[in-house]
């Protein structure tokens, strides 16, 4: 395949997006992206690059004394009759244009065309966020090459609609399960239904009051949430088993210890197995970096309700936040789609943020 992403379109964050998008990359189809990210990459004469599976990394070594990332992944959710690209206005629709291929642009952008930045930079252009964290780009970095992600500061290019988001929610999955006696439905006085049973959980999802947590400033809104329910033998058996899935967000200033501590006293007197964790980050204003981000955009931050990777990077003592052109609420959808103009003012944003005074 010939590498769209010419000369003239890394000059135009916009072009640019567009042919991002019309690669399709779906999570663990990202080779061809990623081979053609690491061709431009390669030729930057101010840039040291290298490849970890479908991850490309590039970094500057100008001798700053602050180094930034910015990072941004490659893959899309799989494809719902929206690829290619299309425009309609100014609008551009397609699979990964808001979630998050005008962020990646963002990036590949500065990193093809912003020689001299006023920080040392690495960039990040990584596979598999939008599948389970073994697959994760960075962190299969973590784990091979931990020096990659050394910074003090991070900036996440997730879609924000041009906010500031700040930190992310933790999250936490778990399987309740009530138990009964199995028997035959004709005589089902005889057995105990562990579907019925189920409904004193779920009365006490419905009606549990959620935190909402301020932190710095950013309001952190929790959530705890029956989110799947599997239940039943045949169509003439009592239930003896039934298993709720139930997911929590919750706000960073709780560690996943004390989360699970909270969703076990929630649902007191029920089996309940942790099937997934994933701590929060906090919201990471305190590096200079992000202060000086956070001035050039020109607007208070708000909370990241939900989790990315910044995560990861606070659990390394990194100060993140995520910024983007896309709206989150378009993130996965079938008419997913960016605003032009947002593409335009967020890179401004971005290289009044990163060009030397």
């Amino acid at each position: 395949m010939e590498n769209p992403l010419t000369p003239e379109v890394l000059a135009d964050p916009v072009a640019l997006t567009r042919a991002l998008v019309d690669i399709e990359s779906v999570s663990l189809n990202e080779k061809a992206i990623a081979d053609c990210v690491e061709e431009v990459l390669r030729v930057v004469p101010h840039l040291a690059t290298y490849r970890h599976g479908n991850t490309v990394m590039a970094r500057t070594d100008l001798g700053r004394s602050s180094r930034v990332v910015l990072a941004g992944h490659l893959d899309t959710v799989p494809l719902n009759n929206n690829f290619p690209s299309t425009l309609r206005g100014d609008l551009m629709y397609g699979c990964g244009t808001s979630d998050m291929k005008s962020g990646v642009a963002f990036a590949l952008h500065l990193a093809a065309t912003l020689p001299d930045p006023r920080y040392d930079v690495t960039y990040f252009f990584y596979e598999a966020e939008e599948i389970e964290s073994r697959y994760n780009g960075l962190h299969l970095v973590a784990e091979a090459h931990p020096e990659w992600l050394t910074a003090d500061f991070a900036l996440l290019l997730e879609p924000t609609y041009g906010i500031v988001e700040a930190g992310c929610q933790g999250t936490m999955r778990a399987t309740v399960v009530t138990t009964g006696v199995r028997a035959h439905s004709a005589r089902s006085w005889h057995g105990v239904n562990a579907v019925h049973g189920a409904g004193e959980v779920l009365r006490r999802l419905s009606t549990y009051q959620a935190r909402r947590v301020t932190i710095d400033g950013c309001e952190y809104r929790e959530g705890m949430n029956a989110v799947r329910i599997n239940g039943g033998v045949a169509g003439n058996v009592v239930p003896d088993r039934c298993e709720i899935e139930v997911n929590y967000r919750f706000a960073p200033d709780r560690t996943p210890a004390e989360a699970e501590a909270h969703l076990r006293e929630v649902l007191a007197g029920y089996e309940l197995v942790v099937t997934d964790s994933a701590p929060g980050a906090l919201p990471g204003l305190e590096a200079a970096a992000a202060r000086e981000f956070l001035a050039a955009v020109g607007a208070a931050p708000i909370g990241k309700l939900g989790w990315t990777d910044v995560a990861r990077f606070a659990a390394m003592g990194i100060p993140a936040l995520n910024f983007g052109p896309g709206d989150p609420n378009l993130a996965h959808h079938p008419d997913e789609h960016v605003e032009i103009g947002k593409i335009r003012d967020g890179a401004a944003t971005l290289h009044r943020w990163l060009a030397p005074a």
